[in-house]
């Protein structure tokens, strides 16, 4: 009977550049966190804290279910192929809604209007616009990869 034979684990490091990359990486967040940190902390990690709370218990469920349902609606195996393209700009909006959501709701016009002295209006009507451009974008992709595919296909024989 055999020995198995024992592999020692050996440590990757990658090239210098990448050592250099990171440890540069790392001097920036380390700096950018001293920075951020400096003025009121507690309410720097009550931010982080409740984000997280907010992304794993309340958002984290509601794009599953959503994905979920998108993928029960093109269930069929052929069309599986086509949920990337909802996904993707579903993802996009669903992000810049996510950002820009204090503006495009229109809870903060005033005060946004005496920080920077531009109106908010028109944030809503440009993020639908982006959506719709977004999704028409994906719809375009989609036909243009079925149709070649179809031209791909070789011709049934009778």
């Amino acid at each position: 009977m055999r020995r198995p034979t024992l592999v020692r684990p050996h440590l990757v490091l990658g090239s210098p550049l990448q050592l250099l990359l990171l440890a540069a990486s790392f001097a920036l967040a380390g700096y950018a966190g001293v920075r951020l940190l400096a003025g009121d902390w507690f309410q720097v990690a009550l931010w982080f804290v409740g984000a997280a709370l907010v992304h794993d218990l309340v958002l984290l469920p509601l794009y599953a279910a959503a994905d979920r349902a998108v993928t029960g609606a093109l269930g069929a195996v052929r069309r599986r192929e086509w949920i990337p393209y909802v996904r993707v700009p579903a993802a996009l909006s669903g992000l810049l809604l996510l950002v820009w959501f204090p503006l495009i709701s229109g809870r903060v016009d005033e005060r946004y209007r005496l920080v920077s002295g531009l109106s908010a209006d028109g944030f809503l009507a440009r993020w639908l616009l982006i959506t719709a451009v977004l999704f028409g974008g994906s719809a375009l992709l989609l036909v243009l990869r079925l149709r070649r595919a179809t031209k791909q296909r070789p011709p049934a024989a009778h």
